[in-house]
């Protein structure tokens, strides 16, 4: 029998897309592959990616990481979800928990019962009933526990970590585990003459890699993906019309030595600002449309707005919101930054290129390349970014604010009718419509819909057949989340027991 094995993998460009795909391939294909990652110090990568949700340990767990040594290395903190200010109301604030509120008590969701106490003239807001805020409120954090009777079960967390030393510490891992660096850069790319498919690369050089299956981690430019198989992009400004970012670092504000254990996301004039504590820094940045404000006002306001001393120049990104009309085409798969771009503002970036990889491993091909199987992936991959898309235009088409040229152009904007449909079900009835493979659980719109005022107009019809009064029980969970909380170590003490700074 002919072996079809794939015998070569290069992938190209590092970063944390490259890196995170060869540290787990290198995992995966323990045997009789060659893997080869091509990079160039010259290039560079992007790099401002530093919150995540809650898969990336899953991812880690997966390769073995230590949580100690992670969080050491990437000089990383624990992230129990966003905090959004001024996105429904200009004054307004609202907390996205990772987790659910509470626990359902009754056959009806909880939030249906927070909606009735609130009808009946209930003023505690829903974030009291995340154990996840009232941590986070408090600046503290604490593992959840593993008894499902304790509200400390209710919550789930993920991390801030510089992305550059993230991908160093993977790039240990993966060469440890037999993959290949090759520094450089790409100066060709070879097509097979009838097939179309990638052959191999020509360095600048003159040096000559083949591969069987290629794997795009080059960034927005997509060297392999676009330059060399012109795949093609679906352009979703008219939904998401951010098109840049400038990024800063700064000093942790002296008169707070506690890093929140938590992202912020406050809406500006002509977009949103980030604020993404770390151990040693403070990640910040403003993604803007540019149709509404230039370069240097926006790396003015950024400067202004920090809440300690900066640390270094703003530095610019220029993006288009989409993606490619192909995630695989031939024998390229685009992974990060190559397969397209969705704004950080939920924090997906990392997650984006975690589920690239898991798909390459569940649909790893032999070397006849099955339509069959690349058709697969893009129809997954298609419907996982749509569905991220829609949770993001969410944030804007909520928004009650008026004040600005940008939020007035989103609140009146139309929206795809996968998105149209999920708010019109919670605007009846409250109801959370889930679809296949939906990155965001129902808590997740929850959080969004409640929190920029889209209340619904009525309730759960079935909510009337109970009997249940759930005030009490709200009250009592609200209590026992705050004492819970109050006894949790503040977030900087446990940093400092769990990942001392390496020597």
């Amino acid at each position: 029998m002919d072996d079809r094995k794939i015998r070569k993998v290069l992938i190209v460009g590092g970063g944390s897309a490259g890196w995170m795909t060869a540290a787990m391939l290198s995992q995966a294909l323990a045997r009789d592959c060659a893997i080869t990652l091509v990079e160039s110090e010259e290039i560079g990568t992007i790099g401002v990616g530093e919150a995540t949700i809650p898969p990336i340990r899953v991812f880690n767990q997966t390769l073995g990481i230590d949580e100690r040594e992670f969080l050491a290395r990437t000089k990383g903190s624990f992230k129990l979800g966003i905090e959004f200010v001024g996105w429904g109301a200009k004054n307004s604030r609202y907390f996205h928990p990772f987790g659910p509120y509470g626990r359902n008590f009754d056959m009806v969701p909880m939030h249906q019962y927070w909606l009735q106490a609130r009808r009946q003239g209930e003023t505690a807001p829903l974030d009291e009933h995340a154990m996840a805020w009232h941590l986070a409120r408090a600046g503290r954090f604490a593992h959840p526990s593993p008894d499902p009777r304790s509200v400390m079960s209710t919550f789930d967390y993920a991390y801030h970590f510089d992305a550059g030393f993230y991908a160093r510490f993977l790039r240990t891992i993966a060469e440890r585990r037999g993959v290949t660096r090759v520094e450089g850069r790409i100066a060709d790319v070879a097509l097979h003459g009838e097939t179309g498919f990638v052959e191999a690369v020509t360095m600048a050089d003159g040096r000559r890699i083949e591969a069987e299956l290629f794997i795009d981690c080059s960034g927005f430019r997509g060297l392999l993906i676009e330059g060399a198989l012109k795949t093609g992009y679906d352009d979703w400004s008219h939904w998401l019309p951010c098109d840049r970012a400038v990024a800063m670092p700064c000093a942790h504000p002296a008169a707070d030595p506690n890093p929140t254990p938590y992202t912020r996301s406050t809406a500006r004039a002509a977009g949103w600002q980030w604020r993404i504590p770390l151990q040693h820094r403070v990640g910040n940045g403003y993604v803007f449309c540019s149709a509404f404000l230039d370069e240097d006002r926006a790396a003015e306001d950024l400067a202004s707005s920090l809440d300690g001393a900066a640390l270094g120049d703003p530095r610019a990104v220029r993006f288009q919101a989409g993606r490619r009309k192909l995630h695989w085409n031939r024998n390229v798969i685009a992974v990060g930054l190559s397969s397209g771009f969705l704004e950080p503002l939920e924090s997906t970036s990392i997650h984006l290129i975690q589920a690239n990889i898991s798909k390459i491993l569940a649909l790893f091909p032999d070397r006849d390349f099955d339509p069959a199987t690349r058709d697969e992936f893009n129809r997954i991959a298609h419907g996982e970014m749509e569905r991220i898309r829609d949770f993001i235009i969410l944030h804007y088409k909520l928004t009650q604010r008026q004040d600005a040229e940008l939020w007035r152009h989103v609140a009146a904007m139309d929206i795809p009718d996968s998105l149209a449909l999920k708010i019109a079900h919670f605007r009846r009835h409250g109801r959370l419509i889930a679809r296949e493979l939906d990155l965001f659980a129902p808590p997740s719109w929850l959080a969004v819909h409640i929190g920029q005022n889209n209340l619904p107009e009525g309730h759960d019809p079935l909510i009337d057949y109970r009997g249940v009064d759930g005030r009490e029980w709200l009250g009592r969970l609200r209590s026992a989340m705050a004492a819970e909380a109050a006894q949790q170590p503040l977030h900087g003490a446990v940093l400092a027991g769990l990942a001392p700074q390496p020597a």
